[in-house]
């Protein structure tokens, strides 16, 4: 997925002014094959030469693409230089892609940097049996009941410590996905390597590993000349994949000791439970590949729930009205200090904020791209083999056809609704579903609604300057997740 702002937009224009030459060289020796001649692609915007529709999408796609879907139907497509993108925006076609015809449209397409780099598992990517044994592997060791049920007192003390810190906060302007981002990084590298990365004491609450891992994130879906023009791939034009390998390497020296540690230990006796890496380093796995996997890792299960929880909060303060019904469903099912997991399935109220927050910002607008595995028939039209396959879940989201009055904040909805995010109601997708559907979504079910009720439960929260909390900008910024523009601050007060 292409997004274009400020000095990244600048850097694709510079190849691109070569290109024409380039293309017709390449014409010439019948390198390059057009494959947007099939009448029956899905219909779209028309192309400029070479470079196709990569600069009408601006620094917003998801916001770009549901207006064109408006314009052109459910299911459209783009030329960005030589490949072709197709996008779903429907219940209806989000089935086709995601269930129906899951099979041949369930590969990944992967970002030529990733490619490039050692941020590319081998297997991965791709529904092979490594893929599988991955999957299963983080599944009875990550996300299965019972190892969900194992990891509750951990998540429960890492919220604790975080209830600890902002009541020694009291009054003072929080930035508060600073102090969400941190706590949730813990519970997983706790889960992980059995360590706390970030120390919630420091003043800053660990920007500096949050910021390389979303600086990480960033160049791997930032735009790229050599995803449009995969024969420019060898030559990385915009140094995306020199930025890459040197985040690679500063957030891997992070965990690098723990892991030569450990491995000097195997086969001595030490009486205590096993964490992910014990079980990596038990099957085997190579160092590379243990850096490769804990980076998909932190990458895909910090940056999402931290995320929602932020958005919630916002949506909370911004909603009065809302934030008291939560307020008096946690007073009235909590008799305690603490909120533990037990609890979580009694407050109806509460989880139906955080799929209401689902709805509105997704932490994926666009899910992860796809790939057609081979040419395939979608209504009645042909995705040709290799393209990129979008489904986007924001626009489905604020369909005014399946949801009434869409871009109101309105917990409500969901209270007498059997709708859910498990991937089987296709109005409701922010975790995708079908054989790519996340693989972390149990772990995130139990872990936001925790913290965001901990956070309500045990402070009363402000806004500094006595702003008016319905004027909270609520700016998005597109990017793998889709964060806050504007970081949410807030002032904290104990709630007696």
């Amino acid at each position: 997925m292409a997004q274009t702002s400020g000095t990244e937009g600048s850097l694709v224009l510079i190849p691109l002014l070569v290109l024409p030459l380039l293309f017709l060289i390449l014409r010439h020796f019948k390198i390059l094959s057009s494959p947007f001649k099939s009448p029956l692609v899905p219909p779209g915007p028309n192309p400029w030469p070479i470079i196709g529709n990569i600069l009408q999408l601006g620094n917003k796609p998801h916001v770009t693409l549901t207006q064109l879907a408006k314009n052109y139907g459910p299911l459209i497509s783009l030329r960005l230089g030589t490949k072709l993108m197709v996008v779903g925006s429907s219940p209806d076609v989000a089935k086709e892609i995601l269930k129906t015809h899951d099979r041949v449209l369930s590969g990944r397409h992967v970002p030529n940097v990733q490619n490039s780099t050692i941020y590319h598992l081998d297997g991965l990517f791709e529904c092979s049996g490594r893929w599988k044994f991955l999957r299963t592997l983080c599944r009875a060791e990550l996300f299965s009941g019972k190892a969900l049920e194992s990891q509750a007192c951990l998540q429960e003390k890492k919220v604790k410590e975080m209830v600890e810190l902002l009541g020694t906060m009291e009054g003072k302007v929080v930035n508060i996905g600073e102090v969400i981002f941190a706590t949730v990084f813990n519970m997983l590298s706790n889960v992980l390597l059995s360590s706390d990365f970030i120390s919630l004491k420091d003043e800053s609450m660990g920007g500096g590993l949050k910021e390389l891992i979303r600086k990480l994130m960033e160049v791997c879906s930032a735009p790229n000349v050599s995803d449009f023009f995969p024969i420019l791939g060898g030559f990385d034009l915009q140094g995306q994949t020199k930025k890459a390998l040197d985040l690679i390497g500063r957030i891997s020296f992070t965990w690098a000791d723990i892991i030569k540690e450990r491995r000097e230990r195997k086969g001595s006796i030490v009486s205590q439970e096993q964490d992910f890496l014990d079980v990596m380093i038990d099957n085997n796995f190579t160092d590379k590949q243990i850096n490769q996997l804990l980076l998909e890792l932190f990458s895909a299960g910090t940056d999402t729930s931290s995320s929602t929880i932020e958005w919630a909060m916002a949506e909370l303060i911004k909603n009065p009205e809302s934030m008291k019904k939560v307020q008096e469903e946690l007073a009235r099912e909590i008799k305690q200090d603490v909120v533990k997991e037990f609890h979580l399935p009694q407050l109806s109220y509460l989880q139906a904020s955080v799929k209401e927050t689902l709805r509105l910002h997704p932490p994926a607008p666009l899910l992860l791209p796809h790939r057609a595995i081979e040419s395939y028939q979608v209504t009645r039209y042909t995705i040709p083999k290799d393209s990129q396959v979008l489904v986007n879940v924001w626009a489905i989201g604020r369909d005014p056809m399946y949801w009434e009055d869409p871009l109101v904040f309105k917990p409500e909805r969901f209270l007498k609704s059997a709708l859910d995010f498990k991937g089987n109601d296709f109005e409701f997708l922010p975790f995708s579903a079908g054989r790519r559907i996340c693989p972390g979504l149990p772990m995130a079910a139990k872990v936001v609604p925790l913290v965001l009720a901990s956070l309500i439960h045990n402070f009363d929260w402000s806004i500094p300057h006595g702003c008016d909390p319905k004027k909270l900008d609520m700016s998005e910024k597109f990017g793998v997740t889709l964060q806050k523009e504007q970081p949410l601050y807030l002032i904290p007060e104990v709630r007696k």
